[in-house]
């Protein structure tokens, strides 16, 4: 997973009062969790826009005016209700033995059968929440929906998921293939159905009576 650098300064106070200052300077108070004590800091609020500003996802480094420098990753953020500035982030710190979840984005690939013949795709997940080593975090979940015809729901499960768990219950669905006023039915599918009507026609067909013995 790709990394994203962010500068800050330490907070020696993190009341109110220095709170606001910070903001009314267009800096965005921030804290790291998850190691031996929680580190306070600010960074300039631009300093975020490529990874709060995307649909990508992100591990990130924190690096202080100090020289310190933690490995981390989002972990919740508030935005002010009207301006939908940032008020204030929280960071996890990532250690690479140990396992961390984060919200991975889907990207689908392919162009759906059903959707070719007229039906509507709609994606239910568009990120799924898998748990993993830092190193192995991937930066998005691919889905091959070529094959899904009108109808058809894509699971979980056909997600191949050797380096990470993902952490959804087997029958969450990411996405699915819908009928609609103008979808045609697929020529395989009519294919097989009139084959199968032929098999069902002929075993349902009377036996042929023998003629009768003079």
């Amino acid at each position: 997973m790709k990394s994203i650098t962010i500068n800050g300064s330490q907070r020696e106070s993190v009341g109110k009062a220095s709170t606001k200052a910070l903001r009314n300077a267009g800096k965005v108070p921030c804290v790291v969790y998850g190691g031996e004590a929680p580190i306070h800091f600010s960074a300039d609020e631009i300093a975020f826009k490529d990874l709060v500003y995307t649909p990508n996802v992100h591990t990130v480094v924190v690096a202080l005016e100090d020289g310190t420098k933690v490995e981390c990753i989002l972990q919740d953020i508030q935005f002010h209700p009207v301006t939908d500035r940032i008020l204030h982030i929280d960071f996890y710190q990532i250690f690479d033995d140990k396992e961390v979840t984060m919200n991975i984005p889907v990207k689908l690939v392919g162009n759906s059968r059903g959707v070719r013949n007229g039906g509507v795709l709609r994606i239910v997940n568009r990120k799924l929440r898998v748990k993993a080593l830092p190193q192995d975090l991937p930066d998005f979940i691919e889905v091959d929906i070529t094959e899904m015809r009108i109808g058809a729901k894509m699971y979980v499960t056909a997600v191949e998921q050797e380096k990470f768990k993902i952490m959804h219950s087997d029958n969450a669905v990411i996405c699915q293939v819908r009928t609609s006023r103008t979808a045609v039915a697929d020529e395989d599918e009519e294919e097989e159905e009139e084959g199968e009507e032929g098999t069902e026609a002929a075993a349902e067909a009377p036996a042929a009576e023998a003629p009768a013995e003079e």
